[in-house]
C-alpha cells in the first residue's frame, strides 16, 4: 500500500483520528464523492443519530473504494462535513473502527445544510491504489 503517515515536527499532535499529512504514490488516484447515510436502497440511515450515520458513510466509501480494487486502507484524505462540530468526538470514535491503519490526512467542518435535511454527515475520500508505473 502506498501511503504513509507524515507527523511535521513542531507541530501539535492531531486532536482526532487523522495523519497531520499523509504521503502516498507511486499509484492510480480514485477520487470517491461525498458519501452520505443514504443505504443501497436510497433511504437515510440513522436519521438523527450521528453515530449511525458515520458508520454507513464509512460503509459507503468502503463500498466506493473496493469497487475500485482497494480497502479503507489506502485512503489517503478525507474532507468530513457535518452538522454540528460538537459532534468531533463521536464520528473520530467510529472512524477508529474503519480506518485501522494509518489513518487518512483529513479536515472537518460544519455547513449549515446539506441536500436533504436528515443527513448530519458526508465525508469525500481520495485513495491511492497500488504502486505500479
Amino acid at each position: 500500500m502506498p501511503k504513509e503517515p507524515l507527523t511535521a515536527p513542531g507541530l501539535a499532535p492531531p486532536n482526532g483520528h487523522f495523519s497531520q499529512a499523509t504521503v502516498a504514490g507511486p499509484g492510480r488516484l480514485v477520487f470517491i464523492s461525498g458519501m452520505t447515510a443514504r443505504r443501497a436502497d436510497g433511504t437515510v440511515a440513522g436519521v438523527g443519530d450521528i453515530t449511525e450515520q458515520t458508520h454507513q458513510v464509512c460503509r459507503n466509501l468502503a463500498a466506493a473504494v473496493e469497487a475500485a480494487g482497494g480497502t479503507l486502507d489506502d485512503i489517503a484524505r478525507v474532507d468530513v462535513y457535518v452538522r454540528d462540530i460538537g459532534d468531533f468526538a463521536a464520528i473520530h470514535e467510529v472512524r477508529r473502527r474503519y480506518f485501522t491503519g494509518a489513518p487518512p490526512a483529513s479536515t472537518m467542518v460544519e455547513v449549515s445544510r446539506f441536500v436533504h435535511d436528515d443527513y448530519l454527515i458526508e465525508i469525500n475520500a481520495i485513495a491511492v491504489l497500488g504502486g505500479g508505473a
